[in-house]
C-alpha cells in the first residue's frame, strides 16, 4: 500500500483549503446517493466528479495505493464465483465492487487533503446540535480523530516488525517452528507495540490538557466551503437526473 495511507500530503490547493466539515459533508451526501441509487450513471458522474477533485488538489499519482495481486486475485475470483449464475450477476457484483471503491476513493481524498488535526474539531462542530440530547459528541470525535491519527503509525510499526522478522535467522529449530505461525507472531507483537503506543499517546494528551484540547481548535467553513457543497449538490442532482434519463 502507498506509504502516504490516511496521511495528508502537503499540497497546496483549493482543495486543501477546504473546511474538514466540507469535505465530511460532501462524503456523507455521496455515500448516501450511491447507497440509494448505485446506477453505472451515477457512479459514472461521481466517478469522474473525484477524478476531478483529485486533478484540482494536486496529488501526485504517487499517492494512490498499491493495492497487492492477491486482493485483484480474490476480484477476479469473486466474478468466477458469479459467472455460472449469468452476465447479470457478474454485472451486479462488478458494480458492488465499483461502489465500494469509490466510497473508498472518497474517503482517501479526505485523508490526503485534511490535517489530522482537524478532524476532532469539525466533528464536534458538526456534531454540535446533539449536545442538546447530552450525548458525548466530544468524546465520540476525539476517539475517530485519534483512530485516524494512530492507523498510519500501527501499519508503520507491522512493516517494521515484518521487516525485522524476515532478518531473523532460521537455522534453529526454535525459529523453524516459529515460522510455522508467523501471522501470530506478527499480531502479538503488533499487540504489544500498541499497547505501548497507547500508553505514551495518553500520557502526551494529559500533559497538554486533556483530550478537551482536541477539540477546542477555532474551525468554522468560510464562503468557499458554501460554494463547494453547492458544486457538489449540483453534481449528485445531475447524476439523479442522467439515471433517470437514461433509465426511462
Amino acid at each position: 500500500m502507498s506509504t502516504v495511507l490516511l496521511r495528508e500530503v502537503p499540497v497546496d490547493s483549493v482543495v486543501h483549503r477546504l473546511w474538514a466539515g466540507t469535505k465530511m459533508i460532501a462524503a456523507f451526501a455521496i455515500s448516501v446517493l450511491l447507497m440509494f441509487l448505485p446506477t453505472w450513471p451515477v457512479l459514472g458522474v461521481i466517478i469522474a466528479f473525484l477524478i476531478v477533485i483529485w486533478v484540482a488538489a494536486r496529488l501526485p499519482l504517487g499517492t494512490l495505493p498499491r493495492l497487492p495481486f492477491w486482493f485483484w486475485g480474490l476480484v477476479g475470483l469473486g466474478a468466477l464465483i458469479n459467472a455460472p449464475m449469468g452476465m447479470h450477476a457478474v454485472l451486479v457484483y462488478t458494480q458492488v465492487f465499483v461502489f465500494s471503491m469509490t466510497l473508498v476513493a472518497a474517503s482517501f481524498l479526505i485523508a490526503f487533503t485534511t490535517p489530522m488535526g482537524e478532524v476532532a474539531p469539525a466533528l464536534a462542530k458538526l456534531g454540535a446540535p446533539l449536545r442538546k440530547f447530552k450525548l458525548p459528541v466530544d468524546e465520540w470525535a476525539v476517539v475517530v480523530a485519534l483512530t485516524l491519527r494512530g492507523l498510519p503509525l500501527l501499519l508503520d510499526e507491522i512493516r517494521v516488525l515484518r521487516a525485522a522478522r524476515k532478518l531473523r535467522p532460521k537455522e534453529s529449530l526454535l525459529h523453524r517452528a516459529a515460522d510455522a505461525n508467523p501471522l501470530i507472531d506478527i499480531l502479538t507483537a503488533c499487540m504489544a507495540v500498541s499497547s505501548r503506543r497507547a500508553g505514551e499517546l495518553g500520557e502526551a494528551i494529559t500533559a497538554r490538557g486533556g483530550t478537551g484540547m482536541l477539540t477546542a481548535q477555532p474551525s468554522s467553513p468560510a464562503r468557499r466551503d458554501a460554494v463547494a457543497l453547492g458544486v457538489v449538490l449540483v453534481v449528485c442532482v445531475g447524476a439523479v437526473v442522467l439515471s433517470t434519463v437514461l433509465g426511462s
